[in-house]
């Protein structure tokens, strides 16, 4: 798989560059910007980073979580995200054109996890958080014949899910009602990075859940190879959108200071080097003189190799949770 299948460059940079703007709109008035403690450890301790779109990113030197603070109030991001062009055009222009190809490469094979390692709950009750289209539940349905429920805030996103035939609540998860203790999993795939307060999400997401259900995540590691690399200068790194970057230590912490036991943190990326490339190639992007090296001498073998060292010792920007009540 390499970055290009599944996000075209040229649609993406646009799209970062439409989020740029309608931050400046929607967030101009920074007198409610708020300040935080660490998402991760709650620790009043930080240290600056660096400044990004007039957002600015500091870190706890406790648990190395990379954060946005002060950040915008929540009612403020929910706006942004319901109302903003950008938020339009990630629909309509980025998502969509490229939904069958994340299929294939991205939703099917969460699928096919999910019913390796937890074959139990071929019966059970899923529910998909963030559900967007629905295609990570289409994918469980085409395996398992099991209650499915997409939490998805989005109008336009519930209705192509109900679209589906799957079962909706057109909410967000902290607007939930009536299902505490009800679900044997639950989702959510590259949200984390978004939320406002991580542990109220975590709280919540624990009540929802059954004794011993399970709770299956994805975002981005903080500590992971490219966003190290690239830091400031990362795709990934973009706010409002991605205000949040725990890493495999940290996110551990937080989920087991909410109750759970942790069962497996892994890093199983595959972009990562080729996330790199692309911006040394294609944008100009300066880097110690190894990396350009790599980028232009090395043949494909051997970036596959690094790719696998990256994976093996979870050191890839891609993570994946799986904890249990």
């Amino acid at each position: 798989m390499r970055e290009e299948d599944i996000r075209k460059r040229d649609i993406f940079n646009r799209y970062l560059d439409l989020a740029r703007k309608d931050a400046e709109e929607f967030f101009a008035n920074r007198s409610r910007f708020i300040d935080i403690h660490c998402p991760a450890c709650n620790s009043e301790k930080h240290q600056y980073e660096f400044n990004k779109y007039g957002f600015t990113y500091v870190s706890c030197p406790i648990c190395h979580t990379l954060f946005v603070n002060p950040r915008p109030a929540f009612d403020d991001l929910i706006r942004f995200y319901a109302d903003s062009p950008s938020t339009h055009y990630w629909v309509e222009e980025f998502f969509k054109p490229v939904a069958e190809v994340r299929r294939e490469k991205i939703f099917r094979p969460r699928a096919e996890y999910v019913t390796k390692v937890l074959p139990n709950l071929n019966n059970g009750v899923i529910g998909d958080i963030g559900a967007g289209f629905g295609i990570f539940l289409e994918e469980i349905r085409r395996l398992w014949p099991s209650r499915l429920i997409a939490i998805e805030p989005s109008i336009d996103q519930a209705e192509i899910c109900r679209d589906k035939g799957i079962e909706v609540q057109c909410c967000a998860l902290e607007e939930l009602q009536g299902f505490e203790n009800e679900f044997d999993l639950l989702t959510c795939f590259e949200l984390f990075e978004h939320l406002h307060t991580p542990v109220d999400f975590v709280q919540r997401v624990f009540k929802l859940l059954k004794p011993g259900g399970h709770f299956l995540m994805t975002t981005l590691n903080g500590q992971g190879f490219d966003i190290q690399l690239l830091w400031g200068k990362s795709k990934s790194i973009s706010p409002p959108q991605h205000i949040n970057f725990f890493n495999t230590a940290s996110i551990t912490l937080l989920l087991q200071r909410c109750g759970f036991q942790i069962v497996d943190v892994s890093t199983p990326g595959k972009l990562d080097w080729d996330i790199v490339e692309g911006m040394i190639k294609n944008e100009s992007i300066r880097l110690e003189r190894f990396w350009h090296l790599l980028a232009d001498k090395s043949d494909h073998s051997s970036k596959q190799e690094l790719q696998r060292w990256i994976t093996k010792f979870n050191l890839s920007s891609h993570m994946r949770v799986l904890a249990r009540k």
